[in-house]
């Protein structure tokens, strides 16, 4: 993780975006008054909230969580996709 003040984001934007796509870092951007941004990139921040969503529920948790005991134990399958 990097930070940069918002002067120096602006003026090394590039810089700062090579930074995030060729080495997966986030970058925490401080706009003032303790707050500030966080630049990512794309998927990692979609892998994030597609998390988020599928633990949005107790239900959607217990059955992940169950479904992930059952590949520890070796009991899954696996089936033939049908082509269109």
């Amino acid at each position: 993780m990097i930070r940069a003040s918002l002067a120096d984001f602006t003026q090394n934007i590039e810089k700062y975006f090579d930074m995030i796509t060729g080495n997966s870092v986030h970058l925490i951007v401080r706009t003032g008054n303790g707050k500030g941004v966080v630049v990512m990139l794309l998927d990692e921040f979609c892998s994030m909230n597609a998390t988020d969503h599928e633990l949005s529920s107790k239900i959607n948790e217990t059955r992940l969580d169950a479904a992930i005991e059952r590949l520890k134990a070796g009991n899954s399958f696996s089936k033939d996709l049908i082509e269109p």
